[in-house]
């Protein structure tokens, strides 16, 4: 394939925009190249400035559960755009989304709407930490809660007490209450509470992995961090940007049978315009201004387009029981056609998988946590994610990124991309 539009629009962003791209995965950085700028989708299908065509496994990053350009989506924004874009002001339609959620997701009594996954996962810790009365929080190394500074932390050299900063402009101060742990690694959670006694308000996790590959929860891992949080009065946040509405109908919370004190939501929530959303019990969620003393406002939280776009998605896949077996069919199939496939060739591998997400690992250890993820072989997946490319199949550009199925794709389109992945892999 050609991309000489791609490369020239590339040339003329990166005048303007720092890196070109205004998210750091766009740019190519993991996998080499040229980002490719896309012009169009419809459906399982994305058509960049060249005029090609890719069967697209990203989906936006999760939000376009149904395809793109959802065609009552589409006509719920146009309408609603008719009416005006933003009123600073409340509307009815934010309680009708609002009800819907409470009624599909499971332990929540009440919700607020923002403007991205972000700012969900920022707002939620400071309501956990308003309620608790503590200030530390636990995260997971691997786990991406957004760009908020309490988030950008890595180990440190005393990682059970303290963490340090991985981003300039992140304090130390600001790190210090950021204890990060190890995905699936319950008896490193019990060490890092035993070392900062009655000072966590929180752990925040994605319970199903999705920025490391993705990488399911073990057996019983979740049930035993409820179990420690209820142990020492430590709220479980759910961070379910990519999840949430994705799994089920209710997200992981229904498909774990694990319930979180605060749960947040990103991507297929807004039908694929910017939208977020934290949620809680009602005595968690009043502590919120103008009802309680924990401040959090924004101009276009509730924005009258995100929220006709977010409503009519989620009317869309309410009750639909057969669109969540139709997505792990289609993953099912991708990933018994492709680990045979690497398998034939003698390549190592492991292929995780859950629901309507799924990674492909070149290395011969599971990949349970950001650790052994990190051992996969990047200059193969580099050649594989370009051969594929070249191929009409556009995979997220990094192996740390979880692959999103839609609803749109076909059995057709699986089938291509396993041939296509046949001639790639003899190219390996």
């Amino acid at each position: 394939m050609l991309y000489q539009r791609s490369s020239e629009l590339f040339k003329m962003a990166s005048n303007v925009i720092p890196g070109g791209v205004n998210s750091p995965v766009r740019a190519f950085k993991s996998v080499g190249g040229t980002p490719i700028f896309a012009k169009s989708a419809q459906g399982a299908y994305i058509y960049d400035e060249d005029g090609n065509r890719f069967i697209d496994f990203i989906s936006s990053w999760g939000p376009m559960l149904l395809g793109h350009a959802y065609p009552p989506v589409v006509e719920a924004v146009i309408n609603k755009a008719k009416m005006g874009t933003s009123f600073g002001m409340p509307t009815a339609l934010e309680t009708a989304i609002a009800e819907m959620a409470v009624d599909m997701v499971p332990n929540i009594d009440k919700i607020r709407f923002v403007n991205s996954g972000t700012e969900a996962c920022m707002s939620a810790i400071r309501l956990a930490r308003a309620y608790t009365g503590k200030d530390k929080i636990i995260k997971f190394a691997g786990c991406y809660h957004g760009h908020s500074d309490a988030f950008l932390i890595e180990a440190g050299s005393g990682a059970v007490t303290f963490g340090s900063p991985n981003s300039p402009g992140v304090t130390q101060g600001t790190a210090q209450d950021t204890l990060l742990a190890r995905y699936n690694d319950i008896q490193n959670v019990e060490e890092i509470i035993s070392a900062n006694p009655n000072s966590i308000a929180a752990i925040i996790i994605e319970p199903v992995a999705g920025n490391m590959g993705c990488i399911p929860p073990a057996f019983g891992f979740l049930q035993k961090l409820r179990q420690l949080c209820d142990s020492h009065g430590i709220l479980l946040v759910f961070d379910e940007v990519m999840t949430g509405f994705r799994l089920a109908e209710g997200g992981a919370q229904e498909v774990l049978a694990i319930r979180a004190d605060l749960v947040c939501f990103g991507k297929v929530i807004g039908g694929g315009l910017p939208v977020g959303a934290f949620a809680g019990r009602t005595e968690i969620m009043d502590l919120l201004a103008p009802m309680g003393p924990v401040y959090q406002a924004g101009t276009l939280s509730g924005n009258p387009l995100a929220m006709a776009a977010g409503l009519t998605m989620l009317q869309s896949i309410r009750g639909d029981k057969e669109l969540f077996n139709r997505l792990q069919h289609k993953a099912a199939l991708l990933d018994k056609g492709i680990g045979g496939i690497l398998n034939d060739q003698g390549f190592a591998h492991q292929i995780n998988r859950f629901g309507s997400m799924l990674s492909v690992h070149f290395t011969e250890d599971a990949v349970t946590d950001f650790e052994s993820a990190a051992k996969g072989n990047n200059d193969r997946f580099k050649l594989f994610f370009h051969g594929l490319l070249n191929r009409g199949i556009y995979l997220p550009p990094s192996a740390f990124e979880s692959w999103f199925l839609n609803d749109a794709l076909s059995i057709a389109d699986i089938n291509f991309t396993l041939e296509q992945v046949a001639a790639v892999a003899k190219t390996l």
